[in-house]
């Protein structure tokens, strides 16, 4: 079964790798991804964030450090992966028996509210983008708890607009995994394309601020953009603690849950690997075949795991990039 996965964080754990030791590399190594586990995983194409905490000294420095990384990476491994600019270029790549690599920022506050910036972004690959991470930046705000309260109703702000209508115009996917609330809504009114929800799940089974609602699932269905089951266990189960593990069961009763609400077509996979903090039942990425045969065990269709896994977001980058 082939993979598509939305979102990893394993180009920033690599760079932090090399500060102690200039051999980490993607070919092979300790973290969920690298190039031999996702050939083992059967693996289609990988989103890897550029992710930067914006409390960084130098956030636009780190993010191009993670971007330039990347872009050595691939070229290292160029027998085995190529890089996604486009659409035809999975295709491209999956002719040559190669599997895609699509680059995504996570973070917004990277582009210092400056258009121009965005614009450079794209010119170094970048088709995919969150607008916040856990802060408030220059374009909107997340879902945040203040004074023991969760706020969701500050969303997106002028520039955060500004920024959508350019981002559309490029033909960058907007990922809107870690915005508000009402940030989900201002994307969902003042844009046409398809967007995602890279790594996040279902609030109405998991009571994260990080997950959707089940009115966010239906609209995002609705458009035609597709949410990614993240692993972390804090975003699967309720009673998960920072000990717990993340089960398949968990991964498997959000896909029930989702497909309920919005339909089978708006799930996808954002492992969210090598950027979560507990141990998870599908190991690596060599291991996701094991989420396939338990969701086969658990009723799910052979054609609703292909969508799942793959077919779901092909179609929406055929459709966006």
């Amino acid at each position: 079964m082939k993979v598509i996965d939305m979102h990893c964080d394993t180009m920033k754990e690599i760079l932090d790798c090399k500060r102690l030791d200039s051999r980490a590399n993607l070919r092979r190594n300790n973290l969920h991804v690298d190039i031999e586990k996702m050939k083992k995983g059967d693996y289609m194409l990988q989103v890897f964030a550029a992710y930067t905490n914006m409390k960084a000294e130098q956030p636009l420095s780190e993010c191009l450090k993670i971007i330039d990384l990347f872009h050595n990476e691939i070229e290292a491994n160029r027998d085995d992966i190529g890089l996604v600019l486009s659409y035809q270029d999975i295709l491209r790549n999956s002719e040559q028996n190669k599997m895609s690599a699509l680059l995504s920022i996570e973070e917004g506050a990277c582009c210092q509210g400056d258009l121009g910036i965005l614009r450079n972004f794209y010119r170094l690959g970048v088709r995919m983008m969150t607008l916040t991470w856990n802060y408030e930046n220059e374009l909107g705000f997340p879902n945040e708890i203040i004074d023991g309260e969760l706020v969701v109703d500050r969303g997106l702000k002028k520039t955060g607009f500004e920024f959508i209508e350019e981002i559309e115009r490029l033909g960058i996917i907007i990922d809107v995994s870690h915005l508000s609330d009402a940030g989900f809504y201002d994307i969902l009114e003042n844009t046409k394309k398809p967007f995602v929800a890279s790594h996040s799940n279902a609030r109405g089974l998991c009571n994260n601020k990080r997950n959707l609602t089940d009115d966010m699932i239906k609209k995002l269905s609705d458009r035609g953009g597709i949410m990614g089951i993240n692993f972390f266990s804090y975003f699967l189960n309720d009673n998960a603690t920072s000990s717990s593990d993340a089960k398949i069961d968990d991964m498997i009763a959000h896909m029930k849950y989702i497909k309920n609400i919005g339909g089978i077509e708006c799930i996808g996979l954002g492992s969210d690997f090598d950027g979560i903090g507990c141990r998870v039942e599908v190991e690596d990425a060599s291991k996701m075949q094991i989420l396939a045969k338990k969701m086969k065990k658990e009723g799910f269709t052979e054609d609703e795991i292909e969508h799942i896994f793959y077919k779901n977001v092909l179609n929406l980058f055929k459709e966006v990039l």
